[in-house]
């Protein structure tokens, strides 16, 4: 057995051999297959590639021979100098960063400038002849991702550019809606004023673009402006507006969130079809170069103008910007047009004002003021003139100051230029001119609405005749008058043809009152009324002893323009409220005195009303006399305290006013009105000392009509109405309280009528002494000086029998009255009436004429002042109540 297994195994080892070679085989089949497939495949490709290229070369040759621009002929006339044409390094926006020798514009990419679009225009301006310039967009920058509490809307594309020509002195942000420019943007748009019009494909980073400006009359594609891209041509020649045309135009970049080469020449980086000269080597018949003047003393000029507000302020600014437009305007409503054109949209707000607009935008980095705070930091490091028209800190010394630390002296010459008192003959006459074209496009608006609203009528008439046209033609088609029909439509054509009318010229001219204006009034105020009047006072010229190098008066000389300031100031003074007044110390003792003395006496009103407590305050004040009688050593009194007839009473002759020398107040007749005129009384008198006292300004001792609810507002947190009063207006106050109210006829100043160290309870005699005069007229049968006063009325109490020896306070000696415990009114009259806490009210309500007392007829019992035939009146109970005292009613 071994020795036959020993013969087989060779045989067994050459069959095992053989199946390892034939898996071998297989595997080297499926490896050559896959190479053959891939073989193929990259033959395929190379084929389609130069399939590809051969159809690229055939456009491109087919384009070529299309082209209808030819090689241009060497040039022969004299050129610009090397380094003439270029871009300009003053004729461009704060937030432009020029760098390797101006060949790279970077742009500024900080808070809310990444939303800001940059723009630069070349130093010549193209007049005729054909002339390219190239830009490439080197590299994209990133924008900062949407905010959480991002509620506006981020104009897009975030990446853009625009090529194109401008105007000198126009706007740098091409496509803004100006007429003064037209261009191209990376978005493959041409761009004039309101027209945007897709004309191309979009080219993006590293792409190489060449703008090439046609001005060649000879050229069959004269006055045209062409977009090629890595030499190829990618929209058909447009043509220039008319608007431009015979101008000289300068190339400008426009762009946002981009690295920009620009290339002037002398040589193009990507040819194209056709021969084109750069413009850096232009001839100079073709071009204006723009020359910029160098300050002589080598330092660049910063102007502040110092006006005052709604005095033509603004209108001087761009007065002064159309005369030098190589200065940069530096302030909040230049950065907000700036957004504008930037497209970035504000909702309308109200309370802003011309110099300080409101910047909200809604995102975040926009409204956080960063593009101010970057821009005051540029400013002074770049080459520009600049404006500062910031017209409530150049009227205040102390930020005068800090502004003219920005600009050092080494490098800017700093100028106040004062434009204060009577305007020039020029500045007038530009003024008229401004008026004259509000008036026209007022005018025009108008008429183009009524033209809006005739032709909208008139299209509803045409619907309606057509309407009835038709129901007539079926009428006639079915009783067989269809030549009639088509005779009598030709008639109605006709006449309508006859009744169009030609569009008239709008003829607008101005009236004496505007011919006499000096100033113009914008939809706007130059200050909102808060800051002014938070800041007027303040005011003050410029000085050279400030840091400004040069003080001019472009108006008036400094002596009468300092004139102007004192009675402009002196003015605002009289009628302008001081937002940021406190109440002083002396106020506040004063306050909280007389609301512990009101309340007392509210409290002393109300028990003596009160049989049963009028007992307790007679026996407790007969105690008193005892005791003070023993302290003395004398004998105690025996006899009664005498009989007074309060109504004969000199009131002013009464020492203490809680006792007229019988135990009854002198106040124990107050009703609702009289409670209320008291408080009123001593309010107003205690406001007018304390204003003057807590201001401490000689020229303005007090304060006007208008401000009376302001103020009062501001010193007793609460609001002040001459409705409470029933008063239609402060001539009706004052005839009510004129024994502490005056009001000064030359100045219309509020004036009080008693002296600080008025002792209050005087307020009492005054308010008891009115009292008794309106009674006096009612029983003379004069019913107007019966007062009602609007207010609320308390919650009815519930019935109870009555207490003592009758429901009105009955009883010997008792004037008839309100006694606790007594009747409430009928319940349909029940309202919560305002309660005391110290004062006599804690606000005023809202009254109306509606919300009156609710009356009862009664006859007293017993001696009163008052007549028989005087109703009484629901009042207010309660110890702070304005009824006085605890009663559930009141005599008026």
């Amino acid at each position: 057995k071994t020795r036959g297994l020993l013969a087989l195994r060779p045989h067994l080892q050459c069959r095992a051999m053989g199946a390892e070679d034939e898996k071998k085989d297989v595997e080297m089949k499926e490896e050559a297959e896959e190479k053959v497939k891939e073989e193929d495949a990259e033959m395929k490709e190379a084929k389609e590639e130069e399939q590809k290229g051969g159809e690229e070369a055939a456009e491109k040759e087919a384009k070529k021979s299309t082209e209808q621009e030819t090689d241009a002929p060497e040039e022969t006339r004299a050129k610009v100098g090397p380094g003439v044409v270029g871009l300009s390094a003053t004729d461009a926006t704060l937030n432009v960063m020029p760098t390797a020798g101006n060949k790279l514009l970077m742009p500024l990419t900080e808070g809310g400038f990444q939303y800001l679009l940059a723009g630069a225009r070349a130093t010549a301006g193209v007049k005729a002849g054909r002339y390219m310039f190239e830009v490439r967009i080197v590299e994209m920058h990133r924008a900062s991702d949407v905010q959480n509490n991002q509620q506006g809307k981020v104009p897009m594309p975030r990446n853009l550019i625009r090529i194109g020509l401008s105007e000198a002195g126009s706007s740098l942000i091409l496509g803004d809606g100006s007429s003064q420019s037209v261009c191209f943007d990376s978005e493959g748009f041409v761009i004039f004023e309101a027209s945007r019009k897709k004309v191309s494909q979009k080219f993006g980073r590293g792409a190489t673009v060449a703008m090439v400006v046609n001005m060649d009359e000879a050229s069959p594609n004269a006055n045209t402006i062409s977009l090629f891209k890595e030499g190829v041509r990618i929209c058909e020649p447009q043509a220039i507006p008319e608007q431009l045309r015979g101008k000289a135009l300068i190339p400008t970049v426009t762009y946002k969130n981009v690295t920009v080469q620009v290339n002037y020449g002398p040589r193009p980086l990507v040819p194209l079809p056709f021969s084109c000269h750069m413009l850096s080597c232009a001839a100079k018949a073709d071009v204006d170069v723009t020359e910029v003047a160098k300050p002589s003393d080598g330092k660049f000029e910063v102007v502040f103008p110092v006006g005052l507000p709604e005095q033509g302020y603004f209108d001087w600014v761009d007065a002064f910007l159309e005369k030098h437009p190589d200065y940069i305007e530096i302030s909040d409503r230049k950065l907000l047009d700036w957004a504008s054109k930037s497209g970035l949209w504000r909702p309308k707000t109200q309370g802003h004002s011309n110099d300080k607009p409101d910047m909200k935008f809604g995102i975040p980095h926009m409204d956080d003021l960063s593009v101010k705070r970057v821009l005051s930091h540029i400013a002074p490091t770049t080459c520009h003139n600049f404006i500062v028209p910031e017209l409530k800190a150049n009227l205040m010394a102390d930020e005068r100051k800090e502004a003219l630390l920005k600009f050092p002296s080494h490098d800017f010459k700093k100028v106040a230029a004062v434009v204060v008192g009577e305007p020039t003959a020029e500045y007038k006459a530009k003024i008229q001119e401004l008026i004259l074209t509000d008036k026209k496009e007022k005018a025009a608006s108008e008429r183009k609405k009524k033209a809006a609203e005739e032709e909208r009528k008139r299209l509803i008439e045409e619907k309606r005749k057509k309407a009835d046209e038709a129901r007539k033609a079926a009428k006639r088609k079915r009783d067989g008058e269809e030549d009639a029909a088509k005779e009598e439509e030709t008639k109605e054509e006709e006449e309508e043809a006859k009744e169009e009318t030609k569009s008239e010229e709008i003829v607008v001219e101005l009236t004496d009152e505007e011919k006499a204006l000096s100033y113009r009034k914008l939809s706007s105020p130059d200050i909102t009324d808060s800051v002014l009047a938070k800041s007027y006072a303040g005011f003050t010229l410029p000085s050279k002893e400030e840091g400004f190098d040069d003080v001019s008066f472009h108006w008036q000389p400094e002596g009468e323009a300092a004139k102007v300031l004192k009675d402009w100031i002196l003015a605002k003074k009289l009628t302008q409220r001081v937002e940021d007044l406190k109440p002083g110390d002396s106020f506040k003792e004063a306050w909280t005195k007389w609301q512990k003395s009101l309340q007392e006496w509210r409290k002393l009103a109300s028990d003596w009303k009160d049989p049963n407590k009028r007992k307790a305050l007679l026996a407790k004040r007969a105690e008193a006399k005892k005791k003070e009688a023993e302290e003395k050593g004398d004998e105690a009194p025996q006899q009664e305290d005498p009989e007074i007839d309060i109504e004969e009473l000199d009131v002013f002759a009464v020492q203490n006013v809680c006792d007229v020398g019988n135990g009854e107040p002198l106040f124990a007749n107050f009703v609702y009105e009289d409670w209320f005129l008291l408080s009123t009384r001593y309010e107003i008198h205690l406001l007018l000392h304390s204003f003057k006292k807590d201001l401490n300004d000689s020229d303005r001792p007090s304060f006007t009509e208008k401000d009376l609810g302001f103020y009062y507002n501001r010193y007793f947190k609460k609001a002040f109405s001459l409705k409470s009063y029933n008063a239609k207006d402060l001539a009706g106050l004052v005839e009510l309280i004129h024994d502490t109210l005056l009001v000064n006829k030359e100045s219309s100043f509020l004036e009080p009528a008693l002296s600080d160290d008025t002792p209050i309870a005087n307020f009492v005699k005054l308010t008891e002494e009115h009292r008794r005069d309106r009674q006096r007229r009612l029983d003379a049968g004069d019913e107007t000086a019966e007062l009602k006063f609007p207010r609320n009325a308390p919650a009815p109490p519930a019935r109870q029998p009555p207490s003592g020896s009758s429901w009105h306070g009955g009883g010997s000696g008792s004037r008839p009255g309100s006694a606790g415990g007594g009747r409430g009114p009928p319940p349909h009259s029940a309202r919560q009436a305002p309660s005391g806490n110290g004062s006599h009210y804690s606000s005023r309500p809202a009254y109306s004429s509606s919300s009156s007392a609710q009356k009862r007829a009664y006859t007293p019992t017993g001696a009163s002042s008052y007549s028989s035939k005087q109703p009484r009146t629901y009042g207010g109970g309660g110890g702070g109540g304005y009824g006085g005292g605890g009663g559930s009613y009141y005599r008026r």
